[in-house]
């Protein structure tokens, strides 16, 4: 490994040669302001094409200031971060940015999580020297999912980075030259007439108000008034393992039970989990994945939870639909159930039911409003919002979510096992299922039931297993990028593999575009994923089917997994080009 030595605001520091200046200033713990920068992809991909220039620092022997994020340090190298005309030089580019940004801060979805505001305020800027005119766009709101408002665009193109090279869906670019540029999508089409996934992970990326989730939360206040409703919440795993950052609380910190007293006490009449319709989910999803494995039709068999991989799949691999599980995702199962069997548990009418989720998920919003996840006009599931709205709601609330005393979810759809806790993470929904298919198969206990060839951040992960004496050849990925590589090896036919589970966000749902913003930062996404973990180790039960209300609910109403009725209401059918 070459080395190589420089000196940055009077103190050496030696880096792989290579490193850019900004990353070696970071080992000396100087932090370089940067709005273009970012790492994705496990720090494998970088947008950073010294787009903005808040970074530039000074060089010693050199007459122009440098991008720090864009030129690599060289030997001998001696730098001036902080000098008085690189500060000058960045108040003057976030001053520029700024004369043709909106003044509307206050009603702004990023106020007080505005990078560009962050970075204003840090430098000093309280007034604007620049006036002019200031670029206007139409706000794009067609998908209902994610809301598009160009007047806040900086140009920084990590959006354009996410979609098109970590994602590859190719939905975004840059369009028009000089005053007139933004960043917008292939002749300008709105949203809804692309190939856009909704998977959200432009909004997660993005440092400004330009791209944000449609906001749905203010719906839930009046229902939560309405004496004739009966509004019931589900909350997904990856969601209380990331929920306390908006509170000051670490990363990856589990609050689940001040988090289910904070949904009891904002008045919801019924808290229940997402991980039981998650166990409910491998039920049926083992059960139709032995019976594809036993026949050898329709290998490999794909997970179907993330509606934004079963959106890439309908667009762009139509022919391979039939791969798809059949099983609707845990929020639509848990939705099915709560219009259909906890109704009759509780003697109440399915119309008065109203079903919340609170989702790490942008996609989510889309899937609840398919037209297959209805029935005679009832949706499924009503709302979804995502974990920085419920965090807003939250706060609007008043609530003081740190000091609430525990609380526990709600039953008969409130029980879960480790199985359904891990389904929040790359992996998880794999080794939930093999779990239960390799109990089911050999008629053995499994002792060990951690699958650690499936965890991690590795896009793609491979392992093969034994059941009864034949070979499981099992693929897991996270990222639309990484999917593609997999769907291309299938429409090729050069696929091995029998079990495959696609996560459209890298690191899958607790890297969701719904979560606290986080700028990919992988630190954050490991300690979310060892949180979801360590719930699932100190469960009691940590196989699906050992569950005892998933037991009950098949005793009751449901049969047996793939029954008729459990194919009425939680398996579902896609669409083909």
């Amino acid at each position: 490994m070459d080395m190589i030595n420089l000196v940055i605001d009077g103190e050496r520091v030696e880096v792989e040669k290579g490193t850019s200046v900004l990353d070696a200033a970071k080992k000396l713990n100087i932090n370089i302001p940067t709005l273009c920068h970012m790492y994705m992809n496990n720090g494998k991909t970088r947008n950073c094409k010294g787009t903005c220039r808040v970074c530039v620092v000074e060089q010693e022997g050199k007459g122009k200031l440098i991008p720090s994020c864009s030129v690599e340090a060289t030997e001998g190298m001696v730098i001036k971060t902080h000098s008085p005309r690189a500060i000058k030089a960045r108040r003057t580019i976030v001053e520029l940015l700024l004369s043709d940004h909106p003044n509307d801060c206050l009603q702004c979805e990023r106020n007080g999580k505005c990078e560009l505001q962050k970075i204003a305020a840090d430098l000093g800027i309280r007034k604007n020297r620049f006036q002019g005119e200031i670029s206007e766009y139409e706000i794009d709101r067609s998908s209902k999912v994610i809301v598009r408002d160009m007047d806040k665009c900086i140009l920084c193109r990590r959006c354009v980075t996410m979609c098109n090279e970590v994602q590859k869906i190719n939905v975004l670019t840059e369009i028009d030259r000089g005053f007139n540029s933004v960043v917008s999508t292939f002749f300008n089409e709105p949203l809804v007439d692309t190939n856009c996934t909704y998977c959200g992970q432009c909004v997660a990326v993005c440092p400004t108000g330009a791209l944000s989730e449609e906001r749905d939360y203010d719906k839930i206040w009046p229902l939560l008034d309405d004496k004739n409703k009966h509004v019931v919440v589900q909350v997904a795993p990856a969601v209380r393992v990331a929920l306390g950052e908006e509170f000051n609380i670490e990363a990856g910190v589990n609050i689940t039970p001040k988090m289910v007293a904070a949904l009891k006490k904002m008045g919801f009449n019924g808290v229940y989990d997402t991980n039981f319709a998650a166990d409910m989910t491998i039920m049926e999803e083992a059960t139709e994945f032995i019976e594809r494995f036993t026949k050898g039709e329709n290998l490999p068999l794909m997970t179907s939870c993330c509606p934004a991989w079963v959106n890439f799949v309908e667009n762009q691999y139509p022919e391979n639909t039939r791969f798809l599980s059949s099983c609707k995702s845990p929020q639509q199962i848990f939705g099915a159930m709560a219009k259909t069997y906890l109704p009759k548990k509780l003697g109440i009418d399915s119309k008065d039911v109203v079903v919340v989720s609170i989702m790490p998920c942008t996609a989510k919003k889309y899937e609840a409003n398919r037209e297959e996840m209805a029935r005679e006009g009832m949706k499924d599931v009503d709302i979804v919002i995502t974990t920085r709205e419920f965090s807003q709601m939250l706060k609007e609330s008043g609530i003081d979510l740190k000091n609430l005393k525990d609380a526990e979810f709600d039953n008969p759809l409130g029980e879960s096992t480790g199985a359904g806790s891990i389904f929040g993470t790359t992996g998880g929904v794999m080794e939930a299922a093999l779990r239960t298919a390799y109990e089911w198969v050999t008629g053995e206990t499994l002792e060990n039931v951690d699958f650690k060839d499936v965890r991690g951040l590795k896009g793609i992960k491979e392992t093969t297993i034994s059941l009864n004496g034949k070979d499981v050849n099992i693929a897991v990925a996270s990222s639309l990028g990484n999917a593609r590589k997999i769907m291309d090896d299938i429409k090729e036919g050069k696929s091995k593999y029998h079990f495959v589970e696609i996560m459209a966000c890298p690191g899958g749902c607790i890297n969701g575009a719904g979560q606290p913003y986080s700028k990919c930062d992988t630190e954050i996404v490991k300690k979310r994923m060892e949180c979801i973990y360590s719930v699932d180790s100190n469960k009691i039960i940590r196989k699906s089917h050992e569950n005892p209300m998933i037991k009950q609910a098949y005793d009751e109403f449901f049969e047996k997994p793939n029954s008729h009725i459990a194919h009425e209401l939680l398996h579902t059918h896609y669409r083909t080009k």
